[in-house]
């Protein structure tokens, strides 16, 4: 590990590291001093983790948002989610990961502005050489880990525009978006003694916050500035291809093992825990999801139980190394539930237009499992127990609830002013929208003159 982190941050104790993550616990450590030394075990699992988070982007997340738009719009969605990886690849490496994990001027307990945002002394992964040490894994690892989970976040707000952006206007707003409001985020939440969410001791063991509630409410906002598709919702939009988005979203299930299991930063019981409740809630949230369709429809759909089980997964993410399985249960039906009620009833009386029900799904599911995981970490209910803040006090359920309320309206709040203004300037500079000629004849054609399927002469 960097020696700027390592100098100023002790070991943390193990049961803080499963309730608050033990990824940066593990990033905190002084490996320098070489405690632990690396273990291959550790980074066997690291290097594999690493793999199933980025397949959750491409092809996963790529085929899932695919089979779900128009015929017409299937390799622009493809191409948004395939472009991302790559830029946001460059984006972390030349300064994204600074800003996310530099922890010079931090100090537990101390409200500076290192406390919400990173510095510049890892730009260009400076210092992160071959030997260099993110606990028992290779600090090279550690960066190549949070560098997928970089990529999947932006992705994750595709969905909300998909068939009517340009596709300059969502490189230029993405790139400013993750260094803005993604980084900051991830640094308050994720990087150590010091850090304003860390220090308040809000549980997010893998990205309730930083990945679901922000790229959630990011859509939210970007579906509301860019506005309507053409023909919504007096037109019929269904999905081109359910198979496609159900082979998407078996991929992400498999992924998110990886997601999860994977921010144990370690080849251990934490990692086996959050694997565990991974699966639990997903099938829980896919079960209730079907159920609550079923009763209101009379039929299950294909659909329903795939979207379901996302919303699980998005749920248990932030209470993956603090609950145990009744709690997954208990938070991957209630995701089944409310993400239902997102994505039809709240979406279809305010009147917006977010296509692929990324806020239904990711900010309503992510909000919900942050807050959750303050109930379900109770020792009581199987979990691992409440986190300590920087003051030495360790959280009761109440507080601890509170906690996590906090950390869901800051990270709204922050994230929506933030989003917005990004999208009108960049309106302002580029524009937005495509024109209304571009947009009936399908983003394939017009923004890159491809076609995701062709008729036989």
């Amino acid at each position: 590990m960097a020696e700027t982190a390592s100098s100023k941050n002790g070991p943390r104790d193990r049961r803080r590291a499963v309730l608050c993550g033990a990824m940066l616990t593990w990033l905190l450590a002084p490996a320098a001093a070489g405690a632990e030394g690396l273990d291959s075990g550790d980074t066997a699992w690291m290097l594999t983790s690493t793999a199933l988070v980025l397949s959750m982007t491409i092809p996963g997340l790529a085929l899932f948002y695919g089979g779900l738009v128009r015929t017409k719009n299937v390799l622009s969605v493809l191409m948004q989610c395939f472009a991302l990886a790559a830029v946001m690849t460059l984006v972390w490496v030349v300064w994204g990961y600074s800003l996310a994990f530099d922890t010079g001027g931090m100090e537990a307990g101390v409200t500076n502005a290192a406390s919400f945002v990173g510095g510049l002394d890892k730009a260009l992964l400076r210092g992160v050489g071959i030997d260099a040490l993110t606990g028992t894994v290779p600090e090279t690892v550690f960066v190549t880990f949070q560098l997928t989970f970089a990529i999947i976040t932006p992705a994750l707000i595709v969905g909300a525009f998909a068939e009517r952006m340009k596709f300059s206007a969502m490189l230029l707003f993405m790139v400013v978006w993750v260094t803005v409001v993604y980084a900051p985020i991830c640094h308050m939440t994720w990087s150590g003694d010091g850090a304003f969410f860390w220090d308040l001791g809000i549980l997010d063991f893998a990205g309730g916050t930083v990945v679901h509630i922000n790229s959630g409410v990011a859509a939210l906002v970007a579906a509301l500035v860019i506005g309507k598709r053409r023909g919504y919702p007096d037109t019929l939009i269904p999905p081109h291809s359910l198979v496609i988005t159900v082979i998407g979203a078996s991929m992400l299930w498999v992924g998110w093992f990886g997601f999860n299991a994977g921010s144990a930063l370690a080849a251990d019981g934490a990692a086996g825990m959050a694997m565990l409740v991974t699966q639990a809630a997903t099938a829980a949230a896919a079960a209730a999801w079907m159920v609550v369709e079923w009763i209101k429809h009379g039929k299950a759909s294909v659909l329903g139980v795939v979207t379901g089980a996302v919303g699980g997964m998005v749920a248990i993410t932030p209470a993956s190394g603090s609950v145990g399985p009744l709690g997954a249960i208990a938070i991957g039906a209630a995701a089944g539930v409310l993400c239902f009620l997102g994505a039809t009833t709240l979406k279809q009386r305010l009147g917006y237009d977010d296509s692929l029900d990324v806020f239904g799904v990711h900010g309503i599911g992510g909000m919900a499992g942050a807050i959750l995981t303050g109930v379900f970490a109770a020792e009581s209910l199987g979990g691992q127990g409440f986190a300590g803040t920087a003051a030495g006090v360790t959280h009761t359920m109440g507080s601890q609830v509170w906690a996590q309320i906090v950390g869901v309206l800051v990270t709204t709040i922050y994230c929506a002013v933030l989003s917005f203004v990004i999208l009108k300037a960049v309106d302002a500079v580029i524009g937005l929208r495509v024109d209304e000629e571009e947009e009936d004849r399908g983003l394939d054609i017009s923004l890159h003159n491809e076609q995701g399927y062709y008729s036989e002469v």
